[in-house]
């Protein structure tokens, strides 16, 4: 079955099916593939076993900034001055 069938199967059932509350997602669903298939038509994609182009590399530099989000008390300063080396001291809060 070619993409025009598909298209015309999908319009005739869009025209078959009642169109109510129950219906609107099943409607939904056939609208986003007759989408799908209409843009098949007007762009043919190339179906070639080509490569996937050339891939590059991002190098790691600069600033970053992190959040620790938890509840109190539970070591998230510790665990920050452990990985890092900035001698973070816990500080109490009530």
């Amino acid at each position: 079955m070619g993409i025009v069938e598909k298209i015309q199967e999908i319009e005739r059932e869009i025209g078959r099916t009642q169109k109510n509350k129950a219906t609107e997602y099943h409607l939904g669903v056939l609208k986003a593939k007759l989408a799908k298939y209409r843009q098949e038509l007007l762009e043919p994609s190339a179906k070639g076993g080509g490569s996937k182009g050339e891939g590059f590399d991002v190098m790691k530099s600069g600033d970053a900034r992190v959040a620790l989000i938890g509840f109190p008390s539970v070591g998230k300063s510790t665990f920050l001055s452990t990985v890092t080396t900035t001698g973070l001291k816990p500080q109490i809060f009530l």
